[in-house]
């Protein structure tokens, strides 16, 4: 009975294909200038790396949890 109370669904459109992406033409002082861009993104990367103390992991060492003291000994 649960068909009689539900509207028939309509059929699906069909799918169309993906229009095929224009082909990038790229002079070569683009890619002159492209390829300066990324070699100065790198250059200021590994400027930044320098001041990175720890690994991507954190800290390794084990921490200092006792100090020392002058009393006792």
């Amino acid at each position: 009975m649960g068909s009689l109370f539900r509207p028939k669904m309509p059929a699906l459109p069909p799918v169309q294909p993906l229009p095929e992406p224009p082909e990038a033409e790229v002079s070569q002082e683009e890619k002159d200038r492209i390829a300066a861009e990324q070699r100065a993104m790198e250059r200021r990367r590994k400027g930044r790396k320098s001041t990175i103390l720890t690994s991507p992991l954190g800290v390794e060492e084990e921490a200092e949890t006792e100090k020392k003291t002058l009393l006792g000994s």
